[in-house]
């Protein structure tokens, strides 16, 4: 990725949404729009290995879908991130995707996207190689019974939410009024809990997966 300008790819059919995604992004300062169309057959002809940085899949498009754009758009460059758009809940699919990518994907429904600052987080995070999931979904999780996460005190289940929407130490700080050490600490012992090894990077993703997978949500429109 350019260490200056996120280069951005977005695949949306519906024509005002594409409008308002390129207008928030474009005016956002070290964000810049490549690529913008409605469908797969547009995104065949324009999106090439290395065009871009990040890609805004929508999930359901008039010639196709975007997870399995997604999934042949990373194969031919593994150093895509994508993001995918959605109106409906569509954890299950995205989770079995995780599994085969060879980059993190992250999630974000279109009622989130409409809020910039959401939108942008998601998108700088994604591009850095973590994983967002929509905050819309995350606040709505709660721990499946029996799971590990389960065992997370409620301070460490707070902390881990919020990592899941994107958010970085800092601001995980200063949403929950404590101070980055606590944050790290909290970190520490749910990697520990969840049986998460490796460097900070690959445990955070890890992490945001595990939430995923053993917790549920209820869709709510």
């Amino acid at each position: 990725m350019n260490n200056s300008v996120i280069r951005v790819g977005i695949v949306e059919d519906e024509t005002l949404m594409r409008s308002m995604l390129e207008s928030t992004l474009a005016a956002e300062p070290g964000i810049q729009v490549v690529h913008s169309v409605p469908g797969v057959a547009e995104a065949k002809l324009v999106f090439t290995p290395g065009s871009v940085d990040i890609a805004l899949l929508d999930v359901h498009l008039p010639d196709g879908n975007g997870v399995s754009l997604g999934v042949r758009m990373q194969h031919d460059d593994p150093n895509l991130a994508i993001m995918l758009l959605s109106s409906e809940d569509v954890m299950g699919l995205f989770t079995s995707v995780q599994k085969e990518a060879p980059r993190p994907w992250s999630y974000l429904s279109k009622r989130s996207s409409f809020a910039r600052d959401v939108l942008v987080r998601a998108i700088i995070t994604t591009a850095q190689g973590q994983t967002v999931i929509d905050p819309y979904l995350v606040q709505r999780s709660e721990p499946r019974y029996g799971s590990a996460v389960a065992d997370l005190t409620p301070a460490q289940f707070g902390v881990l939410r919020l990592v899941a929407e994107g958010l970085s130490n800092q601001a995980t700080a200063e949403q929950l009024g404590i101070n980055t050490r606590s944050v790290e600490s909290h970190l520490k012992s749910i990697y520990q809990r969840l049986g998460i090894d490796g460097d900070g990077s690959n445990r955070r993703v890890a992490a945001v997966l595990a939430f995923i997978e053993q917790t549920g949500r209820q869709w709510r429109t």
